[in-house]
């Protein structure tokens, strides 16, 4: 059995002074030293986080609504910005055409 010691109360991570969340600028700071320690390249910003998950879970199957809740979107058409379709997802489309026997007829 998996034994996790660290038990967050609000925020993931806590500032020094516990209860506290770090600040907006803060969380910048740490994101783009990852950024520059992990040598990325592309331009990217701290926001790139939530466009990623939100993606990550559409292609994984993750239904669209739930997405939209979890990103507190009141509009379903600002949630479909985050969640481009990929290469993969168009093609594991099937026709419906695929599925019809054409050969006996």
């Amino acid at each position: 059995m998996l034994n996790i010691a660290y038990k967050p109360g609000d925020w993931l991570f806590d500032r020094q002074y516990a209860g506290e969340p770090y600040s907006t600028r803060s969380l910048q700071s740490i994101f783009h030293r990852a950024k520059d320690a992990a040598k990325i390249q592309q331009s990217v910003t701290f926001h790139s986080l939530r466009h990623s998950f939100a993606t990550h879970l559409h292609e994984a199957g993750t239904d669209i609504k739930p997405i939209q809740e979890l990103l507190g979107h009141n509009d379903i058409k600002t949630t479909l910005r985050y969640t481009h379709v990929s290469k993969r997802t168009i093609e594991a489309i099937k026709s419906p055409f695929d599925s019809l026997n054409l050969e006996n007829k």
